[in-house]
């Protein structure tokens, strides 16, 4: 059967639509004919802006020769994650149990019925003398041992399906098990995790840790971390060290703003060139958070420069951001953001070469490829008190010449969501209005372009408009909590409109616990009940991925939505909930920082503030200067006078008379 791949919306899949592989996307038939032929299956999972599905994809499934193995003895199925994150998901954590590595391109070996029975990332053509055994063999040999010896296979698969639904509620607790001092243990055990040289929380390589930074900054205001000094200072070491190595070195668009993906090293130099939406979107609430806490003028700069980059260049015209920026160029990977010195003296007088040259790392010999720099900023930057703008706006008009890396165009719910919360984070924490309204206008594009009339939601928006089907658990869960972080603020730009985005998060959580909630144990599955369950099973996801867990999110959500319509029903949703995890914090707190952020939230005490109109451009003012919490802030109808009421928690209610005794009463 040829390629099936053309009449698909998806960017990725197009990519593939050209190839020799008889690629299927992901369907009944498939699955079907895998049956009906007695053929094990090949699910290959990737994305459009990743660099190793390009490689992998370029040197395998366009040989003829390996198409022809993989025609001849697999059923293959191209799958986009990110527009089957449940499939992507469920496979992942399948690869983890056969102790390989796991990233993209995933590449997964399925029975006829897709349990998967082994698996693996980027394989090469050839032995390339790394230790990976090349695809034409991996090919053969499973073929080979399907044939032979398919009972070993399935037997696989049987342990993995059982070792999938075991992890649904397998390390569940109950309501009763929670001790607030878990979040203690748990930032500990995050700390000593720390790179305290180079920042991050890993080996090489290191991703951004947008989660568990959140949480430190969390649990750093409660009363407990402020009596400890050991774990304040360790928390404030490893959110700086981190923070700031990482918009320091090449993991960060020097020129143009942004972060990449990820990074080879551990010193963050070398980066893969992907540009990700939801990754800049976690990241500008996570600096912005940082920056209220240690004011930082590159924490500043960073956030500034981001927005732009992401207005000017992923924002679509009729509303909504992109999804992502290819890695590669015509030139190659990265290519797009390489100097060589002669290009900079071209550009910037000599004076001004010599200065950013030596402030942005930039080399005669390069220091990324022979003759060309990757921009890493120099540490004393923030000594010398010298920003460089004028010389990076002149360098990046230059940059802007060249052809540009290709965007993915489709506009996913979830991570317009987490752009939302970034955008309402970076208003607060800069007292910029203008972000607000930007964070308005996409939850608007997003409800008339996403939400059905019976609330349902659509996952994608594709380039051509065309709207995916299908919505999981995150795409109630995490627009619930940006609508809510929305409502926070709102009325400093739009009087009267916070009440109006909590009753739209309350009716998508309403609508999320009655898709997605296990009615026997706590935990809500990804996914709605259906026929096509990737390897069988109906998952719930416990950890953050790149992107935090719905699960997670939902914690805050229902504290939240407690807080602010004081309805029992979210109190017991938060506790049921919040059962999924003591026994998370102590076995694995590293995977669950948007868990333990929202939990820590609660813990310190979310408030509720509610004061005249005229009264809240000084109160965002002063908060903004100050630590990060969650503050929610309601306007009183003009013409009624009164102080304001401050609520913190369950437990506290006062008369605020001035913004003075607001901010002592919050932040002493």
């Amino acid at each position: 059967m040829p390629n099936q791949l053309s009449d698909q919306p998806s960017l990725y899949l197009q990519q593939h639509a050209k190839q020799p592989v008889d690629w299927m996307p992901w369907t009944e038939e498939a699955f079907s004919l895998a049956q009906k032929l007695d053929k094990p299956i090949i699910i290959s999972i990737g994305y459009s802006a990743c660099h190793w599905c390009h490689v992998m994809s370029e040197e395998s499934f366009e040989d003829s020769y390996i198409a022809s193995i993989m025609n001849r003895h697999f059923v293959c199925i191209k799958v986009d994650r990110e527009e089957r994150p449940d499939v992507d998901q469920t496979y992942l954590e399948a690869i983890h149990m056969f102790n390989q590595s796991a990233g993209w391109p995933l590449n997964v070996f399925c029975l006829p019925d897709g349990r998967p029975f082994w698996g693996g990332t980027y394989f090469p053509k050839e032995d390339q003398g790394q230790g990976i055994v090349p695809w034409p063999q991996v090919l053969m040999r499973i073929a080979d041992h399907y044939k032979r010896e398919k009972s070993e296979l399935e037997e696989n698969a049987n342990n993995v399906v059982s070792n999938l639904l075991h992890a649904n509620n397998g390390l569940s607790s109950n309501e009763n098990e929670w001790d607030n001092e878990l979040l203690l243990h748990s930032a500990k055990a995050i700390c000593d995790s720390h790179d305290d040289q180079d920042g991050g929380f890993t080996p090489a390589p290191k991703f951004p840790s947008p989660m568990k930074i959140d949480f430190l900054l969390a649990i750093r205001e409660s009363q407990a971390v402020r009596l400890n000094q050991t774990l304040a200072e360790k928390i404030d070491h490893s959110v700086q060290t981190t923070l700031t190595k990482m918009a320091s070195g090449g993991m960060y668009d020097q020129i143009g703003g942004g972060f990449f993906r990820y990074s080879v090293d551990a010193q963050w130099h070398t980066p893969h060139f992907e540009k990700m939406l939801y990754d800049n979107a976690l990241l500008l609430s996570t600096y912005s958070k940082a920056h209220q806490r240690f004011p930082n003028p590159l924490y500043q700069e960073v956030v500034g420069q981001t927005i732009d980059w992401l207005v000017g260049n992923m924002q679509d015209k009729n509303g909504g951001f992109y999804s992502s920026v290819n890695a590669d160029s015509e030139e190659g990977e990265g290519e797009f953001y390489l100097w060589k010195y002669s290009e900079i003296e071209k550009i910037l007088n000599k004076e001004e070469v010599q200065e950013f040259a030596q402030a942005y790392d930039v080399k005669e010999e390069g220091n990324f490829t022979e003759e060309k720099s990757l921009p890493r900023r120099n540490y004393k930057i923030e000594e010398e008190g010298k920003s460089y703008l004028e010389h990076k706006n002149k360098i990046l008009a230059f940059r802007n010449k060249r052809i540009e890396p290709t965007r993915d165009k489709k506009k996913i719910a979830v991570w317009n969501s987490l752009l939302i919360r970034g955008l309402v984070d970076a208003s607060r924490a800069f007292y910029r209005k203008d972000w607000l309204q930007i964070a308005i206008d996409l939850n608007e594009w997003m409800s008339k372009s996403l939400l059905s009339n019976q609330n349902e939601v659509s996952s994608i928006s594709f380039e051509n408009n065309q709207l995916s089907q299908l919505s999981f658990l995150d795409d109630y869960a995490i627009w619930a909590e940006s609508l809510l972080c929305l409502s926070s603020l709102s009325d400093w730009v739009k009087p009267g409109s916070s009440s109006s985005y909590i009753k739209q998060a309350e009716n998508l959580t309403l609508s999320a616990i009655e898709k997605f909630k296990d009615k026997q144990i706590c935990g809500f599955y990804f996914s709605e009940e259906q026929n096509d369950n990737p390897a069988q099973v109906r998952k719930k996801f416990w950890y953050d991925n790149a992107t935090p867990s719905a699960n997670s999110s939902l914690l805050r959500v229902f504290s939240t939505l407690y807080q602010l319509t004081d309805k029992e029903v979210w109190l017991t949703e938060f506790k049921e909930a919040r059962a999924g995890y003591p026994n998370l914090c102590r076995q694995a707190p590293q995977g669950i920082g948007q868990a333990l952020s929202s939990i820590a939230e609660e813990a310190v005490g979310l408030v509720t503030l509610t004061c005249p109109i005229t009264q809240i451009d000084e109160i965002v003012h002063e908060i903004s200067q100050k630590p990060y919490r969650p503050i929610f802030i309601s306007s009183l109808k003009e013409n009624f006078k009164t102080n304001g009421i401050l609520r913190i928690g369950k437990t506290f209610e006062d008369e605020v008379k001035e913004t003075d005794q607001l901010i002592e009463t919050l932040f002493s």
